[in-house]
């Protein structure tokens, strides 16, 4: 596969993507209003509080992705109930009500570059970067993302490339440089990254 050819030149990269059988994918998903919402339940969880907190959301709706309209008609004291902060629950509703007035269609996002689909996003209140760097890799398959904000990212290229993370605008520098090389399929060593750590975003795994 060619991006692992690529990235393979980076030696320290390569090991990791040896230690693996399988090689590591992504796929484009469709529904953005329920990615964007579980990746905004996913923060600061761990991974099996968050397919806990997943799943509850979805016996909320039968087993179904819910529609915006459904969401906004959920008595919010219901999503409180599955684990949700008030803050979160504020968020969900947040999206929901973007879907409705601004359109979160898949269709819409592919047409845009990874700068503008991160501008547009994150005009919902509880959408950070990190979440709409996690929807552009995870939901809409961009293949050259590089989470540099990512405590699991950070942490995995302090251990393989002996980072020193005290000072942070020369730490930042240095992590750019070195996935600069990686580029056009930065999403892919995020991946490996995270992996090595063993710390990846529930987003990386919610579809499984």
């Amino acid at each position: 596969m060619e991006h692992l050819t690529h990235l393979a030149k980076d030696r320290r990269l390569k090991k990791l993507i040896d230690q693996h059988s399988e090689p590591l994918t992504i796929k484009k998903q469709k529904d953005m209003v329920f990615y964007l919402i579980v990746s905004i339940m996913s923060q600061q969880l761990s991974t099996k509080v968050a397919h806990t907190i997943r799943q509850r959301y979805l016996d909320l709706f039968e087993g179904r992705f819910p529609s915006a309209e459904q969401i906004l008609e959920t008595p919010p004291a219901n999503l409180r109930a599955i684990g949700l902060s008030n803050a979160k629950v504020s968020y969900v509703l947040n999206v929901a009500r973007f879907e409705l007035e601004e359109g979160l269609d898949h269709r819409k996002l592919d047409k845009m570059d990874n700068e503008a689909v991160i501008a547009y996003l994150t005009r919902i209140k509880g959408v950070g970067r990190w979440t709409a760097e996690m929807l552009l890799m995870f939901g809409l398959g961009r293949e050259d993302i590089f989470a540099a904000d990512d405590w699991g990212i950070q942490n995995a290229m302090i251990h393989l490339y002996k980072l020193d993370r005290d000072d942070k605008k020369t730490f930042r520098e240095k992590m750019l440089r070195i996935s600069a090389k990686w580029s056009p399929y930065r999403t892919y060593a995020c991946m490996y990254l995270w992996k090595y750590k063993d710390n990846p975003p529930a987003a990386i795994l919610k579809n499984k």
